[in-house]
């Protein structure tokens, strides 16, 4: 059975593909590996090494801690929600087109947002 930090790290690494639009081939070859490796990493089946992931961090270009970042918060939601957001792709492509709008658009359509799940909520 997978470790919780072994998952968190891999969803991580698939939120961060996702988020600058690179497919699991890309970041393979990028590191040196096979896209189904790159699909086990993700799913947390496989481990991620220290220099695999010091890897994947210089090919997506951001710091090795942001695969680590917000895992505590991750742990606590994971005992409060029973599915995780982050495994489903239309919520994953959502968020990329959400982060492609320009700032002052996205503050709207998040303003619209919060209304309307407010509103069903009542």
């Amino acid at each position: 059975m997978p470790h919780p930090t072994d998952i968190h790290i891999g969803k991580r690494i698939r939120q961060r593909r996702w988020e600058i639009g690179m497919t699991q081939q890309q970041l393979a070859e990028k590191v040196g590996v096979r896209f189904q490796q790159i699909q086990k990493y993700e799913t947390g089946t496989n481990r991620v090494s220290a220099s695999r992931l010091w890897d994947m961090a210089n090919a997506m270009e951001v710091p090795v801690d942001l695969f680590f970042a917000g895992q505590e918060e991750a742990e606590a939601a994971n005992a409060l929600v029973q599915g995780d957001v982050l495994t489903d792709r239309e919520a994953l492509e959502l968020l990329r087109s959400y982060y492609s709008i320009p700032e002052q658009q996205r503050r709207r359509l998040f303003e619209l947002a919060r209304v309307l799940s407010d509103t069903s909520a009542q």
